[in-house]
């Protein structure tokens, strides 16, 4: 029975020795406490480290991670572990991916520990697969192994899943080995974010460090179609609800009330936040926020206590413990300044905070002030809201946590304005009851229907269908037994229809259109395909018609340009066949120009019947961002016209939308009798020939990407490859 392969840096059990025996405890982290009860439930294997493990134990341990917890370890070697977890992962990947690019630091021997291990996740996971299998790779510290797999398992089925934001290119660029991590990370099959901010920061990486272009999340990445999406994880919604109203949850937050005074109505008012011990949470900015407020609503001194829980980590490095030593200071300071004899306004716990005391903390809260200078979701948030159970506390949130797409009843604040985050918390405290309930209850209601099974279920079943996309793509390449079949049944036929698009089809694409000129192996293929009386050979380009005709005029073809606005038989003068009116070309043409001026490189291309920008020479990032605002431009300017806006391979085409190679097809070529027609192209203009050939017609589209072509060539070189072997029958 085909499993599901979950890998991750962390197993959801850490293994220790201690006096010479094993112990194993559940692990911590979001990750871990979220998937940890959905793959129990499946026929599922958890790849990940354990923690360090002696040697000698080592074989101990992996019998019992299989037996009794369906786990794989991957056993890291103590000093790799440094330089790939603290270094490479912590040191580099962590600060820049949440735009901290200051408090980044290269070092090569960080990134070889970090590929080392990404390999050795690989091998790992080879070790197991079997057909059939899925495979879901999670986070940062794995960025390298999508690719990896790809190379040893060409047809399975992966997965990735970004835990954490994915930075703008302008970050991005900062990291020398942007090039090899995205690349690998296509090797994917399906790529997730928690948002769409991170996807389009990610597929705008993709387009400007590898020059893949993408259409509504499918990026064509040279010989493979990989899915991008978002999904917004989920929580354990059911366990956070109900463990609150455990006993032991219960008695610690009956202790929680007690310590606040009694009855209900005169106790302080709980102010709750928790985090681990990082640059990202915005502790420090927590206490901006609180200072202001005691500041500004004095009325409020005596009458709230902040509990503020860090959850150590990291100390042993220098910015970490500058950090803590920060907090330490504030809070003492803060306390200082403000407490009385009966109260003391911070309440300040660095430990980790055992299970039934933190669901105790949410319940008790009035307010939870979660306030991240960057998060990719931050899960407590949801937390807080399954252990409210709808008792009416107000959830504040920075508006650069995941979360705050989600959770729009929250009070979103900017995290870095103290006079924000005051007024959010008087408001909070002072919100009437009837809005403090609804709004828990709209958010609770989302994440009970949007909890982690749901997340899970729904990421795995895009993947299969991203995969079986890609294995579409790929069973509709003309291989070995469907290329001879077309050969075969080109020889048996009297009477055949060639149509070729040229550029990108029998001509790679160059930075200067003018450059493309055919080479010899291409006009010799023609010449011999126009020799056999059988072949109606027709050239169906975009291209101009003083470019076809002087490259090709000369050989016994037909040609026609601009996509069917002019079309000419062997040895006859050029037709016109499009609209003999163009006044629209007097508004649009400025318009190009315009952006010529802006975009270094690019340059306005005027045939008879259409304009078009071309910005294959230019700066990619610049040129695609531009792309896309004059696409918007002008399709706002042509709405309710017969004039189409069109982006083909790096190039902005305007042109009158009933002047179509299908439309030529149908008008001119469809009814010549052919017993055996073959159409070849790789662009959205070959697409309406493609839709109106009839249903065994040869149509086959050069590149990757849907289509409505039957079948698939990867590149023009196997398109004149093609053309060579029909030649040869």
């Amino acid at each position: 029975m085909p499993k599901l392969i979950i890998v991750s840096n962390r197993l959801p059990v850490t293994v220790k020795a201690d006096k010479g025996q094993l112990e194993f405890k559940e692990s911590a982290g979001g990750l871990a406490t979220g998937l940890s009860s959905f793959y129990q439930e499946r026929n599922a294997v958890w790849i990940g480290w354990p923690g360090d493990v002696p040697r000698r134990h080592q074989a101990e341990a992996r019998v019992r991670l299989r037996s009794e917890y369906a786990a794989e370890p991957v056993f890291i070697p103590e000093a790799t572990v440094e330089r790939f977890y603290e270094g490479y992962s912590n040191r580099t990947l962590w600060p820049l991916f949440h735009s901290f690019p200051t408090y980044t630091r290269y070092t090569a021997a960080d990134w070889d520990a970090y590929r080392q291990v990404n390999a050795q996740f690989a091998r790992a996971v080879v070790d197991i697969y079997e057909p059939g299998d899925q495979v879901w790779v999670h986070d940062y510290q794995l960025l390298l192994l999508p690719g990896l797999l790809r190379a040893d398992l060409p047809d399975a089925c992966i997965g990735f899943f970004l835990h954490i934001p994915f930075p703008p290119y302008d970050i991005l660029r900062l990291l020398p080995q942007r090039r090899e991590i995205l690349a690998q990370l296509l090797g994917a099959d399906l790529i997730g974010f928690h948002t769409y901010d991170y996807m389009d920061a990610f597929l705008s990486a993709v387009r400007q460090v590898l020059g893949y272009e993408n259409r509504l999340g499918q990026v064509a990445a040279g010989e493979r179609v990989v899915e991008v999406d978002v999904f917004p994880m989920g929580i354990d919604f059911e366990r956070f609800s109900a463990e609150s109203e455990t006993p032991a949850s219960q008695e610690d937050l009956a202790k929680l009330v007690r310590r606040n005074g009694a009855p209900e109505q005169d106790r302080a008012r709980i102010i709750f936040s928790i985090s681990r011990l990082d640059y990202t949470k915005g502790i420090p900015q927590h206490l901006d926020g609180l200072e202001y407020f005691l500041e500004q609503y004095p009325e409020w001194r005596g009458k709230v206590v902040f509990v503020l829980s860090v959850v150590p980590s990291r100390e042993k490095v220098d910015r970490y413990a500058y950090l803590k030593r920060e907090i330490d200071e504030r809070v003492g300071n803060l306390n200082s300044k403000y407490a009385d004899l009966a109260w003391e306004p911070i309440r300040y716990m660095y430990r980790n905070v055992p299970f039934p005391e933190l669901l105790a903390l949410y319940a008790a809260a009035d307010v939870a002030l979660i306030l991240p200078l960057r998060d990719g979701m931050n899960l407590v948030v949801k937390e807080y809201v399954a252990a409210q159970r709808c008792r009416g506390g107000v959830l504040v949130l920075s508006d650069t946590a995941g979360a705050a797409k989600e959770l729009r009843e929250a009070i979103i604040v900017n995290p870095n304005s103290r006079e924000e985050v005051a007024a959010a918390i008087h408001q909070a405290l002072t919100m009437p009851e009837g809005e403090r309930l609804a709004r828990c209850a709209a958010m609770s209601e989302w994440l009970a229907t949007h909890d982690v099974r749901w997340w899970a279920g729904r990421f795995l079943d895009r993947l299969i269908e991203a995969t079986d996309a890609a294995r579409g793509l790929r069973q509709q390449e003309l291989e070995d037994g469907l290329r001879e079949e077309l050969l075969t049944a080109y020889g048996a036929s009297s009477r055949r229809l060639l149509l070729l698009d040229y550029d990108g089809t029998l001509a790679p694409f160059t930075e200067r259109p003018e450059d493309a000129r055919p080479t010899p192996a291409l006009l010799d293929a023609l010449r011999r395909l126009t020799a056999d009386p059988a072949n109606e050979v027709v050239i169906v380009s975009g291209r101009d018609r003083e470019s076809l005709g002087g490259w090709l005029g000369a050989l016994p073809l037909r040609l026609v340009a601009e996509h069917g606005a002019w079309a000419r038989a062997a040895g006859d003068d050029w037709q016109q066949l499009g609209p003999s009116r163009v006044r629209w070309k007097k508004q649009v043409r400025p318009i190009l120009e315009r952006y010529v001026e802006r975009i270094p490189g690019s340059f306005v291309e005027e045939k008879s019947f259409s304009l078009a920008w071309h910005y294959r020479a230019a700066d990619i990032a610049t040129a695609s961002m531009a792309a896309r605002e004059l696409i918007d431009g002008l399709t706002n300017l042509t709405a309710n016209t017969d004039i189409g806006v069109l982006q083909g391979h790096r190039v902005v085409e305007v042109k009158n939308e009933r002047i179509t190679k299908g439309g030529y097809y149908r008008g001119h070529l469809a009814e010549g009798g052919w017993d055996f027609e073959l159409a070849l192209g790789d662009d959205w203009t070959d697409e309406t020939l493609f839709q109106v050939l009839p249903e065994e017609a040869w149509s086959i589209k050069v590149g990757f990407g849907q289509s409505a072509a039957r079948f698939r060539l990867p590149a023009p070189a196997d398109a004149l490859a093609l053309l060579g072997a029909l030649t040869a029958r």
